[in-house]
């Protein structure tokens, strides 16, 4: 089975990280939270948002992106970000590969973008006054699209 990994570091709103939750249920993402979170999972409004998709979604916390890396060892791990030049619809997914989302407030810390190949910070097209996309909106368009480039595998 293809299985993409989406990895949100320090998410920040519940019902952002609820809806990811039941994205993730739906479509067999791997879903990985990197603390610190802005929210106890227990949250109400997380709850809400994902309503019984918790108990469906493969979620695991950690408490450092390098920790959850190492773990999962991705193909590829493509940062999400407003300041990537590479236009996420060039990329090519593999099997196991992770998508890299940062916090709502202030996205992904520099230092770890500045780590990375330049090859691998990707930007979802706006118009050019655009600021950036709801999180849960942007997980969703990215899930959707690698999972159709690997012909939707997991589907039984």
């Amino acid at each position: 089975m293809s299985r993409l990994s989406v990895i949100l570091f320090e998410p920040e709103i519940p019902p952002n990280t609820g809806n990811i939750i039941r994205l993730c249920a739906n479509t067999g993402a791997k879903l990985h939270l990197i603390k610190p979170l802005g929210f106890k999972l227990e949250d109400k409004a997380l709850r809400r948002a994902g309503l019984d998709y918790h108990e469906w979604a493969d979620l695991k916390t950690w408490d450092s992106l390098a920790e959850c890396l190492d773990y999962i060892k991705p193909n590829n791990a493509f940062a999400m970000t407003t300041k990537g030049t590479r236009s996420f619809f060039d990329v090519k997914f593999t099997d196991n590969d992770a998508l890299i989302f940062g916090p709502e407030t202030r996205g992904l810390p520099m230092d770890f973008l500045n780590s990375l190949p330049h090859e691998m910070l990707c930007r979802l097209p706006m118009t050019e006054n655009g600021r950036s996309l709801n999180l849960s909106n942007s997980v969703a368009i990215a899930i959707y699209e690698g999972w159709r480039q690997l012909n939707f595998t997991s589907l039984n």
